[in-house]
């Protein structure tokens, strides 16, 4: 099933109204260079134009709206309505130097049901359009932030939406967002038919994988779609994807205390690592400390500092390139894990 996204609507508006050729890169201007939010202020444009763009797509050009911000230090989270009445979340994150990443949604809730994510109790509401995805950075960029970096880490499995790679398409044209492939993370559980496209159609494209446990029974206790696409087959498959881009791949794990931080865990995740082929350093572990949630199990804490460490130190002297990630925004929900579309 296809949808059409706006970028395309307004060629074919355009085409509808045999205007001529410019126009489009004029209204591209209007929304990309001088951040018009609305329709009927692109004054460059004919009257008929404007309205026709305003009736057709809506007053905005956006359409995700804000109806909620939440802030503290260098986090700051937006809750968006979208169409049938449903909300999605997404983060802004400003590290030190300026520089400025945003975490997006691609599905209202998520229906893989990790027992450690809040957006996973929702249950999985649908799919994003390429618009929805998509706009969700445009309100920042119209807002006047920089993207500098972007990351499908939000709401959703990005790889169980088709529509993310449209959303990728619009991203990466040079007339539309024009972000570097490079600047683009996409973040899964380990859905090979998605991870193989993506290897394909935009090989440049950082993936990180949600490993969480390297034993297979435990992770799916985990993560039931461990069941559907077990370890080792996922792991062959990101093994294709270094080997075709030769990219790195991220492996994030969420340490959870006394479940999946041991010393024998450290050592379980180094063996898989190792002993892959030539191309085995391409492999990043990212550990994530675990934010807890009103909605996730109680039984679940996060790491203590001192097993951190000796994970780390594990992973180390096993020849694993590792990561302890700097966490943000757990004070007002939106760190990993956390999003569940407040009202």
């Amino acid at each position: 099933m296809k949808t059409t996204s706006k970028y395309e609507t307004i060629g074919q508006i355009l085409s509808d109204f045999k205007q001529p050729a410019y126009r489009y890169g004029q209204i591209m201007d209007a929304i990309f260079k001088q951040k018009i939010t609305e329709y009927e202020r692109i004054t460059i444009l004919p009257k008929f134009l404007r309205e026709e763009l305003a009736q057709t797509l809506g007053p905005h050009v956006s359409s995700v709206i804000p109806v909620k911000e939440l802030t503290s230090q260098q986090v700051s989270k937006v809750l968006f309505a979208i169409g049938g009445g449903e909300r999605v979340e997404a983060v802004r994150l400003t590290y030190e130097r300026g520089w400025k990443s945003y975490c997006i949604s691609t599905q209202c809730g998520c229906g893989f049901g990790c027992r450690f994510c809040a957006t996973g109790t929702i249950g999985l509401k649908r799919n994003l359009t390429a618009d929805e995805i998509t706009d969700q950075l445009l309100h920042f960029h119209l807002n006047g932030h920089a993207l500098d970096s972007v990351s499908f880490m939000g709401m959703g499995e990005a790889l169980a939406n088709p529509y993310l790679f449209d959303a990728l398409t619009i991203l990466t044209n040079p007339h539309l967002f024009g972000l570097g492939h490079r600047r683009i993370t996409i973040s899964t559980i380990g859905l090979l038919p998605g991870i193989d496209r993506l290897t394909r159609e935009f090989p440049q494209v950082n993936l990180t994988f949600s490993l969480h446990s390297p034993f297979d029974d435990q992770r799916s206790e985990l993560m039931p779609i461990n069941k559907r696409f077990p370890l080792r087959d996922v792991l062959n498959a990101l093994d294709c994807h270094i080997r075709h881009t030769g990219r790195k791949v991220y492996i994030a794990y969420i340490l959870l205390r006394g479940f999946n931080d041991s010393i024998e865990h450290a050592k379980a995740v180094a063996a898989l690592l190792r002993g892959r082929g030539a191309w085995e350093r391409l492999y990043h572990v990212n550990l994530i400390p675990y934010n807890s949630t009103e909605v996730t199990p109680q039984s679940y804490l996060p790491s203590d500092p001192e097993s951190i460490k000796t994970f780390v130190r594990t992973l180390k002297i096993n020849g694993v390139n590792v990561t302890v990630r700097t966490q943000f925004g757990s004070d007002i929900n939106a760190a990993c894990g956390q999003l569940y579309r407040t009202e």
